[in-house]
């Protein structure tokens, strides 16, 4: 089972690679928006923006989600570490049940270039 430590890295190799991406999946990530990513194994959640085409993590605490985000992740702390390590297909977790992503309509179709 991934630690706290390992999920956390994840998040911040998944913001440079954003930060790093060109063309449309660039385009998905310019996006100003807050997000929540809640670690279902360790029943955590990690709270903060999607802006500027990176992922800024500004709070970390036990439990779901306090609020609600405009983007909502929820997913195991190996499957976080699996998607980003690209071991796991995003799309294919997220049709499976594995992964949760709930956004508003108009976000969701912008963020499907990055499935």
């Amino acid at each position: 089972m991934a630690t706290m430590a390992e999920c956390r890295s994840a998040l911040d190799t998944l913001s440079d690679n954003l930060a790093g991406a060109d063309g449309d999946v660039r385009g998905a990530a310019d996006l100003d928006r807050s997000l929540s990513c809640h670690i279902r194994d360790l029943d955590a959640t990690f709270t903060g923006r999607l802006a500027n085409g990176r992922i800024k993590v500004l709070d970390t605490h036990e439990g779901p989600p306090r609020e609600k985000a405009e983007i909502r992740l929820a997913m195991t702390g190996d499957d976080l570490v699996a998607m980003v390590g690209g071991e796991l297909n995003f799309a294919k977790a997220w049709a499976s049940g594995r992964v949760r992503l709930e956004a508003g309509f108009r976000d969701l179709l912008k963020l499907k270039s990055l499935l």
